[in-house]
């Protein structure tokens, strides 16, 4: 009589992801990484300012001796100077992927425009959107009588 168990696999979790359109990071496009974290995390996002009030805001301003500020607030009204203004643009996206896995209303100025660093945070959230899948998928398959491959390693004496 053979074994009959059915064993979890990373390799297995993977493939089973791919048939079902997830695809490991990497592989899709900007495009396609934007589109699969917004339908799993539900947020929105967009660039005009006067269509509603947003949970958070990105944006940039000018300060009154010239230099340009970028801003990171969940009030756009009363932003933090200590908590919500960066003077380095690098810094700037940080908090944006809280508010992505969220799933908040988001204002971003520059949302036209991709840049690298936000595309960066695509990126960031949909590694958490993956996990997010495989994590499902794993609980799934346990539910239904898979066991996960031992990751002992077997010590062999040469």
């Amino acid at each position: 009589m053979g074994n009959s168990r059915k064993i979890l696999t990373d390799e297995l979790l993977a493939n089973m992801l791919e048939e079902d359109s997830v695809m490991r990071p990497g592989d899709p496009t900007q495009e396609e990484m934007f589109h699969a974290v917004k339908e799993h995390f539900g947020f929105t996002i967009d660039y005009d300012w006067s269509l509603k009030s947003y949970d958070a805001y990105f944006y940039t301003e000018t300060t009154a001796d010239g230099y340009e500020v970028w801003i990171a607030t969940d009030d756009d009204r009363r932003p933090s100077i200590n908590d919500d203004v960066y003077y380095y643009e690098s810094d700037w996206l940080e908090k944006m992927q809280d508010y992505l896995t969220d799933g908040c209303s988001i204002y971003y100025q520059d949302f036209a425009d991709r840049s690298y660093e936000f595309e960066e945070v695509i990126e960031n959230v949909y590694i958490e959107y993956y996990n997010d899948k495989k994590q499902e998928l794993e609980d799934k398959l346990i539910d239904d009588g898979y066991e996960r491959e031992s990751t002992e390693a077997s010590t062999e004496m040469v």
